[in-house]
């Protein structure tokens, strides 16, 4: 039985605590191994990315036992602490308790959901629809009251998606009152400056000093790309890359796949992809030696003879 310190939300509180976490994006198993072997401490499940190798858009299509499959892949595969993308909760205010027992059972050490209204779009995306913030705050609760029963220290991230639809002073006081329900940590999403973070964290971090903060680093949205170090100064706690991995993934497999129906053959990629020996490396696996689930990603293994 994992001791109550040790569990996935108590771990990655007890980073957050430390300093400003990066949380990778991972839609798989393979990616998940591939981020602890790169040194990454803590991984991040987005729900864009879930549903993107799914073949489907980002529109909440994808039920709570798909989200639930993948986060045990990844918490599995990596042994690392997960915060995970919850949407709007699979639900209204009565299924947020499902939902954390769920994430739980499935080894997140947290999740975050947004204030959008189903169906919700892309944090990015302009013509967003935002709930009542009582109603979200009472989702909010409800979520919180769950952490508390199970007492493991699942991480509940409250999202805001009010800078793209009322502004910042919106942001501001929805976060409020997001904490004031419960909320452990505040994601404000769709900020378009680093002075728009900094003064979300001062404002925060004023009327609630012990809150975590989380910055969303994807690509080709409102944000600027800024470095992490940047977010530590300004007192965030975590940082997260949502699709990043599965764009690389995506943009290199396409262009291998018109190569190959070019070509015919693999000689104009092949010195870019991954050897047999780098995938066994990030499998922790060794031909002729029995393979130990759970085994860490190690070091590139010998070269097999065939």
């Amino acid at each position: 039985m994992t001791s109550p310190s040790h569990t996935p939300g108590n771990r990655l509180r007890s980073l957050m605590s430390s300093r400003c976490v990066g949380l990778p994006g991972a839609f798989n198993g393979m990616v998940a191994r591939q981020a602890r072997m790169a040194g990454f401490e803590g991984l991040y499940v987005s729900g864009a990315a879930v549903t993107a190798s799914f073949g489907v858009p980002d529109i909440g299509l994808l039920t709570l036992n798909e989200f639930c499959n993948v986060i045990q892949q990844v918490s599995l595969a990596s042994g690392l602490p997960v915060l995970a993308d919850a949407d709007t909760g699979f639900g209204e205010t009565e299924m947020l308790s499902r939902t954390v027992h769920e994430y739980t059972r499935a080894g997140a050490a947290g999740f975050h959901i947004e204030d959008q209204v189903f169906p919700k779009r892309c944090g990015h995306l302009d013509g967003k629809t935002l709930v009542p913030v009582d109603h979200f705050a009472e989702k909010v609760a409800t979520a919180a009251a769950a952490r508390d029963a199970l007492g493991n220290g699942f991480v509940v991230c409250a999202r805001t998606d009010a800078a793209g639809v009322d502004g910042l002073d919106a942001t501001i006081e929805r976060s409020k009152a997001y904490l004031d329900a419960g909320a452990d940590m505040i994601f404000p999403e769709g900020l378009r400056s680093e002075a728009d973070f900094a003064r979300v964290a001062d404002e925060l971090r004023s009327y609630k000093p012990d809150a975590f903060l989380l910055a969303n680093m994807t690509e080709f949205g409102k944000t600027p790309i800024i470095n992490i170090s940047r977010f530590a100064d300004m007192g965030y706690s975590c940082v997260i890359w949502p699709v990043t991995t599965l764009r690389a993934a995506m943009g290199e497999t396409a262009r291998i796949l018109a190569d190959l129906h070019r070509d015919g053959d693999v000689n104009a990629f092949l010195d870019r992809v991954q050897t047999r020996q780098e995938l066994y490396a990030a499998l922790g696996y060794t031909p002729g030696e029995q393979w130990a689930f759970g085994s860490t990603p190690g070091a590139p293994q010998p070269a097999p003879s065939a």
